[in-house]
């Protein structure tokens, strides 16, 4: 006994619930039930059939029934086998009188209908005709349009959760909730348009079972029970007729729960809620309507209670709304024209921080639903970037803008255009790296990433193009690949205070201590920020903000100067640096300054305070840096000039513009483990 009892309180009911209703479907379609069970599952079937009712009425949005389309096939079932199992006992217990089939059967043959199986066959077809033809058909044509809808909405939807999700808006646990609820709503509807083939089949199904009762009940009655025609008439008619009905009515309210379910309106309220607040709200209607029914009523010849109580009762009901609503303030217009509507803060539309705008044929792109692989690349690219340089840049907010040209594309930092160009999404760009075997047939352009020479090809010259020598790449991967390089020349402006304090979160939860020492005690977040916006100006990575906030703590004492701390920071990661720019080797091959030169910068920086040059030598200088950039790319080096100490935060900033992918070092960052190989100079 112990044993069953911990079996019944394991067993979860609400897993067995439909699996015991369908095996009890299956029972009554075989097994002769006496009467008295009978009335029980009549009586569960309308009772069912309310609950499922006011499920519909109180629902604010459809999905919130999602089980509906079983409940409306599993409630067709069991009144069909309800009415096989009373077909049954009609048939063998009829010639006993009204009473055979039970008493549910019983009051509805004679109290619904009066006791005149005429009226009942009469009041039994109007059910039919209202449930059948007006009803049911409804709903099903209401749940087909709307699974069609729903299905070619579907990609638009599916498009603006990856954008909010690659915008930062929601995490991915709300963008997978998102994306299931689309997905069931598609399947709700779409199941919805199938069950109401179920409905429709049931009213068909009871007018048929509803003749066989009658005309069987008729041969039965006479021919072996010997009943004259006008009592079997009358008994096997009040039985059929309430069976009809006792299924009809139920029917007839799951086919309304169907209607109500498909017809609502996302509105966050449930039916009663909408129709008191939208059809009684306006009082004006309200008044009008009751003006018309007094004069109705007032009338010669027409019933002046019915009409005159109506308009009695629209104008309390008026009357009550006035009273309960705080009078309005009446606010004068100024002098000379009406009052412009009121500018709120929500008017202005904050910048995003890092943006991407397409036009509308790159839309599949970033369309999951269409193959787009777009979004999914820039993932890749902010993961790779926060791996590679420390820190996690804002969220890419990707939309489209119709004033682009179709296939153009554009990529902004806070608002401002820093990168673009145009792809085709049915092409594959050809990149030339230089060493190309033959030319290839296409559309020659220029790669945006890194300025080489490209040729737009058909997907089918793919493998042609890469047995030449180029490198051929998707629309999705040049568009990230751009992204990834205004990544690292930006990275500087992307890094703002909420960054900041995400990276001294991120370090105390490791060395708690040292942030609590030096950050805010000993340097602000914002001395903080401008040392970490000049390493990533210069390509440094942040990684090791141990080592950084270290460093910051033994010289901030001694000095708040921002390029000073820069620099005491940039010895301490001297290794680092070096590491990510000669990877592997140990001689290094850099560039110097001419001696000449070098003194001369000395004496004007002398002079000027560090703040300029003769504009003569500064053209000269630049010139040159830029070909020596150039030369060393062309040999295959790392473009690199060591310089002293005092100048190397100048010629850095002094040289940006001029040769970009030059980087400055000075001789205390290079590691004692390195040599150094001159193979070049830069001279006036």
């Amino acid at each position: 006994m112990n044993f069953i009892s911990r079996l019944i309180q394991k067993l979860n009911w609400h897993t067995l619930a439909a699996p015991i209703l369908v095996i009890m479907v299956l029972a009554m379609l075989i097994i002769p039930l006496p009467t008295f069970l009978l009335d029980i599952l009549f009586t569960f079937n309308i009772t069912l059939g309310l609950i499922i009712l006011l499920v519909s009425l109180y629902m604010k949005r459809p999905l919130e029934f999602a089980a509906f389309p079983t409940a409306l096939l599993l409630t067709t079932l069991l009144r069909l086998s309800l009415n096989v199992a009373a077909a049954r006992i009609i048939l063998l217990h009829g010639q006993n009188g009204p009473g055979a089939a039970g008493q549910v059967i019983e009051s509805f043959g004679q109290f619904v209908v009066g006791g005149d199986y005429v009226v009942g066959i009469i009041v039994f077809a109007i059910l039919v005709i209202i449930n059948f033809v007006v009803i049911t058909k409804g709903a099903g044509r209401i749940a087909e349009v709307s699974a069609r809808f729903t299905l070619d909405a579907m990609p638009g939807k599916q498009m603006a959760i990856d954008a909010d999700l690659n915008a930062g808006i929601i995490d991915q646990e709300e963008a997978h909730r998102r994306r299931s609820e689309i997905a069931q709503e598609a399947d709700f509807f779409g199941s919805m348009d199938g069950a109401s083939k179920f409905v429709r089949g049931d009213a068909v199904a009871a007018i048929l079972i509803l003749f066989i009762n009658l005309i069987g009940g008729l041969i039965i009655g006479i021919w072996q029970h010997g009943l004259s025609l006008s009592t079997a008439a009358h008994d096997y008619t009040l039985l059929s007729i309430g069976d009809a009905l006792v299924a009809q009515i139920p029917a007839l309210v799951i086919s309304i729960a169907a209607g109500i379910v498909v017809s609502t309106v996302n509105t966050g309220q449930d039916l009663g809620k909408q129709l008191i607040g939208q059809v009684f709200q306006n009082r004006e209607v309200m008044t009008i309507v009751a003006v018309i029914l007094a004069i109705l009523g007032l009338i010669p010849g027409m019933p002046h209670l019915p009409f005159l109580g109506a308009a009695a009762l629209l104008g309390a009901v008026v009357w009550y709304g006035k009273q309960g609503k705080a009078p309005e303030k009446v606010v004068e217009p100024p002098v000379g024209g009406v009052e412009p509507e009121e500018v709120t803060w929500a008017s202005v539309e904050p910048l995003d921080p890092l943006g991407l705008e397409v036009g509308y044929r790159l839309i599949p792109l970033v369309d999951k639903g269409q193959g787009g692989e777009l979004l999914a690349r820039i993932r890749g690219v902010r993961k790779k970037f926060a791996q590679d340089f420390g820190f996690l840049v804002p969220a890419v907010h990707v939309r489209d803008n119709l004033e682009l040209r179709p296939t153009a594309y554009r990529i902004n930092v806070k608002g401002v255009e820093v990168g673009g160009g145009e792809v085709f999404p049915d092409l594959l760009l050809a990149i030339d790296p230089g060493n190309v075997l033959g030319k290839i047939a296409g559309t020659p352009t220029t790669d945006p990433s890194f300025g080489l020479p490209a040729v737009w090809i058909d997907k089918e010259e793919r493998d042609k193009s890469v047995a030449l020598g180029y490198t051929v790449v998707d629309p999705a991967t040049v568009i990230a690949t751009q992204l990834h390089q205004i990544l690292q020349s930006h990275g500087a402006d992307l890094l703002g205070r909420e960054e900041v304090e995400g990276l001294l979160s991120h370090l105390a939860s490791r060395s708690p201590k040292l942030v609590e020492d030096v950050i805010p005690k000993m340097l602000s977040p914002d001395k903080l920020k401008k040392v970490l916006q000049n390493l990533l100006n210069e390509g440094v990575p942040i990684r090791d903000m141990r080592t950084i906030v270290e460093i910051l703590a033994e010289h901030a004492p001694q000095s708040q100067d921002v390029d000073e701390l820069t620099a005491a920071v940039r010895t301490a990661l001297g290794p680092y640096i070096v590491q990510g720019l000669f990877p592997g080797q140990s001689e290094l091959p850099v560039a110097v300054l001419d001696g000449q030169l070098e003194h001369l910068l000395q004496e004007s920086l002398r002079n000027s305070n560090g703040e300029a040059l003769e504009p003569g030598l500064a053209q000269r200088v630049l010139e040159k840096a830029g070909d020596l950039m150039q030369q060393m790319e062309a040999g295959g080096m790392q473009p690199v000039l060591l310089a002293m100490a005092p100048m190397r935060t100048f010629l850095a900033r002094f040289l940006a513009r001029s040769a970009p992918r030059m980087r400055v070092l000075s001789y205390a960052e290079i590691p004692e483990s390195k040599k150094i190989r001159v193979v070049a100079t830069l001279g006036a």
